[in-house]
């Protein structure tokens, strides 16, 4: 990430969803969920969507490479709520990513503690010592030679779960400027996208279900 310039892009996030409660929109990749350090770094999702929607409330986040559906509350009551659903791992999350290489098995789960590489921050890394428990379960979709494209539903939510994951298992996500090498990392984009995002509504209870079609 040395040399690292942030230029978002210019076109605003496609609203799927918006009620009384939730705001659901589909992440362009190369935007902040939030502000980052510096006046530099000031444009982000959170931002762009208040102009709009000006009781918008973080409620979770996805890396600035990733694209795809994220949710939004617009009460405090919505954010309280939407929270406690993804800290109690009630939420279910879709993934598609693009893989480094020929994964060979069909499916499995990767269980790897993870934790700051506190050195080379932003980096994560796997510490099975002191890291944190993180699971990804994994299924194939397509090969096609120098790659796999795969599903990822992630058990739990750390910070850069899936890049980590998937580079343990010697196929970085393609695109990928912190875990990918070479020919992997040469790509436009990371190859990353939050597909599907499942929830209960926090004012009526009843189970949700969003989708934002893969731009790869």
């Amino acid at each position: 990430m040395t040399g690292f310039v942030y230029d978002p892009p210019p076109d605003p996030a496609r609203i799927i969803h918006a009620d009384a409660e939730v705001l659901v929109v589909d992440k362009p990749a190369g935007l902040l969920s939030v502000p980052g350090r510096g006046e530099d770094r000031a444009d982000c999702l959170t931002a762009r969507l208040r102009a709009a929607f000006p009781t918008v409330l973080l409620v979770h986040r996805l890396d600035l490479d990733t694209s795809g559906v994220m949710v939004f509350a617009l009460t405090p009551h919505a954010q309280r709520t939407l929270s406690r659903q993804f800290e109690d791992r009630l939420t279910r999350k879709v993934y598609v990513a693009r893989l480094w290489g020929d994964l060979a098995e069909r499916q499995g789960r990767v269980d790897l503690p993870l934790m700051v590489d506190w050195p080379n921050r932003p980096r994560q890394k796997v510490d099975h010592a002191e890291g944190r428990p993180a699971q990804t379960d994994w299924r194939v979709v397509r090969r096609s030679g120098a790659e796999t494209r795969v599903r990822l539903m992630p058990v739990t939510g750390r910070s850069h779960q899936l890049r980590v994951h998937m580079a343990s298992l010697g196929h970085p996500i393609l695109g990928d400027p912190l875990y990918a090498e070479g020919a992997a990392a040469d790509h436009p984009r990371l190859m990353l996208h939050a597909e599907n995002l499942r929830f209960r509504h926090p004012e009526s209870g009843v189970q949700m279900g969003f989708s934002a079609p893969v731009p790869f």
